[in-house]
């Protein structure tokens, strides 16, 4: 189980989840917040989720936002352990249920009664200039941007796919995002919304000074290369979280990684209803309103 542990709302449906589950099932906490949890439910079967423990875990419940749910879906991606989370955060994309769906969740959780979504992930790594040298290695479910470390400068980015280069780009910054991350950053950015069962990848610039400038959507087995040109240094960043300098002339390479997030649903789910709920679009356009 993993807790936004800064909202008290998150360990209270925490608190309530471990309640209703029965005597016989242990649960693994995040660390920081099983002390708090025992107390206030003292008969539970505790244990912190560590990376000797969480290969052993059915499935990941998570309470809090999408931030919440990519932090833990960072650490069960490698063990292919299904992620199920409640939401408590805004949009809540990534979240199969609200908290007024909450007295679904255990008999669902205990009988492993839920269907399993596929999503495709991008793996990431830093080489140094001029040499074939890794420095720094992630992984990614929404996102990886390179972004100007500069705030009164522009990058210089080549990009190239499978190893030919495509266009060099003077611009605020570069973004490699997945069909999960597709609602996130790059939407704001102008990529377009892809569907998450889709195969496939997209590279969006961030206010590239440039006639051709649109996002591309690529297949699952290409390779992207970032190579940082000129003088001003960029930053690298994966799901708004684990962030590294670039230094120029380095390059960031990606790449699809091999196991995909599993997503826990308690029943199908059209994406397309999804989409219209989260973003609240109105569906009889501007015209209709009347």
């Amino acid at each position: 189980m993993w807790i936004h542990t800064g909202r008290a709302p998150a360990l209270d449906a925490a608190c309530q989840f471990i309640e209703e589950l029965p005597d016989d099932v242990e649960c693994l906490v995040v660390p920081g917040a099983r002390e708090e949890i025992q107390a206030r439910v003292p008969h539970a079967q505790l244990a912190d989720i560590t990376d000797e423990t969480l290969p052993c875990a059915e499935v990941v419940v998570v309470f809090g936002g999408d931030g919440t749910i990519l932090r833990a879906a960072e650490r069960a991606l490698a063990s292919d352990i299904p992620v199920l989370g409640v939401n408590l955060g805004h949009v809540g994309f990534l979240a199969e249920l609200e908290m007024s769906q909450m007295p679904q969740l255990v008999k669902h959780v205990v009988t492993g009664d839920f269907v399993l979504e596929h999503r495709m992930t991008i793996e990431v790594e830093l080489f140094t200039p001029n040499t074939d040298q890794s420095v720094w290695k992630s992984v990614a479910i929404n996102e990886v941007s390179l972004e100007k470390a500069l705030r009164m400068k522009m990058i210089d980015c080549l990009v190239s796919i499978d190893r030919l280069p495509v266009s060099q780009w003077a611009c605020d910054g570069i973004l490699v995002s997945t069909p999960t991350g597709s609602t996130a950053y790059a939407f704001s950015a102008g990529g377009p919304v892809m569907w998450p069962q889709l195969e496939a990848y997209q590279v969006v610039p961030l206010s590239a000074h440039a006639l051709f400038a649109r996002p591309m959507v690529l297949a699952p087995d290409s390779r992207v290369c970032l190579e940082l040109l000129g003088e001003v240094p960029g930053i690298v960043c994966c799901d708004g979280a684990r962030v590294v300098d670039m230094t120029p002339g380095s390059r960031l390479e990606i790449r699809r990684y091999p196991h995909d997030l599993m997503v826990a649903r308690l029943s199908e789910q059209p994406f397309t209803s999804r989409l219209v709920k989260k973003f609240a679009l109105p569906i009889e356009g501007w015209r209709g309103r009347g």
